[in-house]
Protein backbone atom coordinates (compact mmCIF):
# COMPACT_ATOMS: atom_id res chain seq x y z
CA UNK A 1 0.00 0.00 0.00
CA UNK A 2 1.32 3.51 -0.78
CA UNK A 3 -0.45 6.79 0.95
CA UNK A 4 0.84 9.57 -1.17
CA UNK A 5 0.35 13.38 0.95
CA UNK A 6 1.46 17.05 -1.32
CA UNK A 7 0.85 20.35 -1.27
CA UNK A 8 2.04 22.83 -3.92
CA UNK A 9 4.96 23.74 -1.36
CA UNK A 10 6.14 20.07 -0.43
CA UNK A 11 5.73 16.02 -0.92
CA UNK A 12 5.97 13.92 1.37
CA UNK A 13 5.64 9.92 0.68
CA UNK A 14 4.58 7.32 3.16
CA UNK A 15 5.12 3.52 2.34
CA UNK A 16 3.19 1.17 4.39
CA UNK A 17 4.19 -2.79 4.04
CA UNK A 18 2.86 -5.28 6.25
CA UNK A 19 4.94 -8.38 7.17
CA UNK A 20 2.53 -9.59 9.84
CA UNK A 21 0.46 -13.29 8.92
CA UNK A 22 -2.42 -11.04 10.23
CA UNK A 23 -4.65 -8.14 8.27
CA UNK A 24 -3.67 -4.65 9.48
CA UNK A 25 -5.24 -2.10 8.44
CA UNK A 26 -3.43 0.81 8.93
CA UNK A 27 -5.36 4.15 9.65
CA UNK A 28 -4.91 7.94 9.74
CA UNK A 29 -6.46 10.70 11.19
CA UNK A 30 -7.84 12.09 9.31
CA UNK A 31 -8.05 9.81 6.56
CA UNK A 32 -8.13 6.15 5.80
CA UNK A 33 -9.38 2.80 7.59
CA UNK A 34 -11.70 1.33 4.98
CA UNK A 35 -12.72 -1.99 6.80
CA UNK A 36 -15.68 -2.09 9.77
CA UNK A 37 -14.96 -3.43 13.22
CA UNK A 38 -11.49 -4.78 14.03
CA UNK A 39 -9.62 -6.33 16.88
CA UNK A 40 -7.99 -3.20 18.07
CA UNK A 41 -8.49 0.31 17.38
CA UNK A 42 -11.82 -0.05 16.07
CA UNK A 43 -13.11 3.04 14.81
CA UNK A 44 -16.87 2.34 16.03
CA UNK A 45 -17.03 -0.51 13.31
CA UNK A 46 -16.88 2.73 10.35
CA UNK A 47 -15.85 2.22 6.81
CA UNK A 48 -13.70 5.54 7.48
CA UNK A 49 -12.55 6.25 10.86
CA UNK A 50 -13.85 9.69 11.68
CA UNK A 51 -11.49 10.17 14.92
CA UNK A 52 -8.99 8.47 16.60
CA UNK A 53 -9.45 4.73 17.20
CA UNK A 54 -9.71 2.94 20.69
CA UNK A 55 -6.63 1.79 22.57
CA UNK A 56 -4.88 -0.41 22.49
CA UNK A 57 -3.10 1.16 19.70
CA UNK A 58 0.35 1.60 18.26
CA UNK A 59 0.75 4.73 17.32
CA UNK A 60 3.59 6.66 14.56
CA UNK A 61 2.55 10.14 14.97
CA UNK A 62 3.75 12.57 12.42
CA UNK A 63 2.92 16.49 11.43
CA UNK A 64 3.96 17.13 8.24
CA UNK A 65 5.31 20.35 6.70
CA UNK A 66 4.52 22.43 10.52
CA UNK A 67 6.62 24.80 12.31
CA UNK A 68 9.28 26.24 10.28
CA UNK A 69 8.64 23.90 7.45
CA UNK A 70 9.48 20.81 9.59
CA UNK A 71 8.07 17.75 9.67
CA UNK A 72 7.49 16.13 13.33
CA UNK A 73 7.13 12.64 14.36
CA UNK A 74 7.40 10.07 16.96
CA UNK A 75 6.02 6.59 18.57
CA UNK A 76 3.63 6.33 21.20
CA UNK A 77 2.77 3.40 23.43
CA UNK A 78 1.41 5.75 25.64
CA UNK A 79 -2.51 3.86 24.50
CA UNK A 80 -0.78 0.74 24.48
CA UNK A 81 -0.02 -1.91 21.62
CA UNK A 82 -1.53 -3.83 18.94
CA UNK A 83 1.10 -4.06 16.67
CA UNK A 84 4.56 -4.36 16.34
CA UNK A 85 6.21 -1.98 13.95
CA UNK A 86 8.89 0.35 12.60
CA UNK A 87 8.59 3.75 11.90
CA UNK A 88 11.71 5.68 9.48
CA UNK A 89 12.25 8.15 7.05
CA UNK A 90 13.67 7.41 3.93
CA UNK A 91 15.25 10.27 2.75
CA UNK A 92 15.51 14.42 3.97
CA UNK A 93 18.79 13.71 5.54
CA UNK A 94 17.03 12.60 8.75
CA UNK A 95 18.09 8.77 9.66
CA UNK A 96 15.49 8.57 12.69
CA UNK A 97 13.80 5.28 13.10
CA UNK A 98 11.56 4.32 15.67
CA UNK A 99 11.20 0.71 16.11
CA UNK A 100 8.99 -1.77 18.83
CA UNK A 101 9.30 -5.12 17.73
CA UNK A 102 9.15 -6.57 21.44
CA UNK A 103 6.58 -9.38 22.98
CA UNK A 104 4.72 -6.44 24.49
CA UNK A 105 0.52 -8.50 24.05
CA UNK A 106 2.62 -11.88 25.29
CA UNK A 107 4.16 -10.38 28.16
CA UNK A 108 1.65 -7.37 29.00
CA UNK A 109 0.79 -7.09 32.78
CA UNK A 110 -2.36 -8.60 33.54
CA UNK A 111 -4.28 -5.03 34.86
CA UNK A 112 -3.49 -3.73 30.76
CA UNK A 113 -3.94 -7.00 29.07
CA UNK A 114 -6.74 -6.80 26.43
CA UNK A 115 -7.59 -9.56 23.82
CA UNK A 116 -5.23 -8.74 20.81
CA UNK A 117 -3.26 -6.06 22.77
CA UNK A 118 -2.30 -4.08 25.65
CA UNK A 119 -3.76 -1.02 26.73
CA UNK A 120 -1.78 1.96 27.93
CA UNK A 121 -2.16 2.79 31.73
CA UNK A 122 -3.86 6.09 30.70
CA UNK A 123 -7.09 4.51 29.10
CA UNK A 124 -7.22 1.96 31.81
CA UNK A 125 -6.78 3.91 35.07
CA UNK A 126 -7.37 7.61 34.25
CA UNK A 127 -5.67 9.02 36.65
CA UNK A 128 -3.34 12.41 36.69
CA UNK A 129 -0.33 9.52 37.62
CA UNK A 130 -1.07 7.79 34.21
CA UNK A 131 -2.39 10.93 31.50
CA UNK A 132 -1.31 14.51 29.87
CA UNK A 133 -3.96 16.42 31.89
CA UNK A 134 -1.66 18.09 34.23
CA UNK A 135 1.70 17.52 32.40
CA UNK A 136 3.60 16.95 35.69
CA UNK A 137 3.49 12.80 35.20
CA UNK A 138 6.78 10.61 35.59
CA UNK A 139 7.23 7.25 34.72
CA UNK A 140 5.56 4.30 36.53
CA UNK A 141 5.42 0.67 36.73
CA UNK A 142 3.51 0.58 33.45
CA UNK A 143 5.11 2.92 31.39
CA UNK A 144 8.63 1.58 32.83
CA UNK A 145 7.38 -1.97 31.33
CA UNK A 146 6.42 -0.11 27.89
CA UNK A 147 10.17 1.62 27.99
CA UNK A 148 11.96 -0.64 29.05
CA UNK A 149 10.89 -2.96 25.74
CA UNK A 150 10.38 -0.74 23.12
CA UNK A 151 12.87 2.60 24.24
CA UNK A 152 12.39 4.08 20.60
CA UNK A 153 8.49 4.95 21.40
CA UNK A 154 7.12 7.19 24.34
CA UNK A 155 5.63 6.05 27.00
CA UNK A 156 4.26 8.64 29.32
CA UNK A 157 3.79 12.25 28.99
CA UNK A 158 7.21 13.60 29.66
CA UNK A 159 8.91 10.73 27.87
CA UNK A 160 8.09 12.72 24.58
CA UNK A 161 10.78 11.49 21.71
CA UNK A 162 9.42 13.89 18.99
CA UNK A 163 12.21 14.23 16.25
CA UNK A 164 12.20 17.26 13.40
CA UNK A 165 13.48 16.83 9.75
CA UNK A 166 12.97 18.92 6.78
CA UNK A 167 9.18 19.48 5.53
CA UNK A 168 9.02 16.93 2.64
CA UNK A 169 10.78 13.88 4.27
CA UNK A 170 9.92 10.61 2.87
CA UNK A 171 8.74 7.89 5.66
CA UNK A 172 8.79 4.04 5.92
CA UNK A 173 6.08 2.52 8.16
CA UNK A 174 6.79 -1.39 7.97
CA UNK A 175 4.30 -3.98 10.57
CA UNK A 176 5.93 -6.71 11.92
CA UNK A 177 9.27 -5.80 10.02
Amino acid sequence: MLISCSTLAWAARLDITNNCPYTVRAAAVPGSGRQGSCKTSDCGGLLQCQAYGVSPKTLAEFGLNQYMNMDYIDMSLIEGFNVPMEFSLTSGGCNWVFKCMADIVGQCPAALKVPGGSNGPCPVFKTEEHCWNSGSCGPTVYSRYFNDRCPDAYSYPKDDATRACPGGTNYNVVFCS
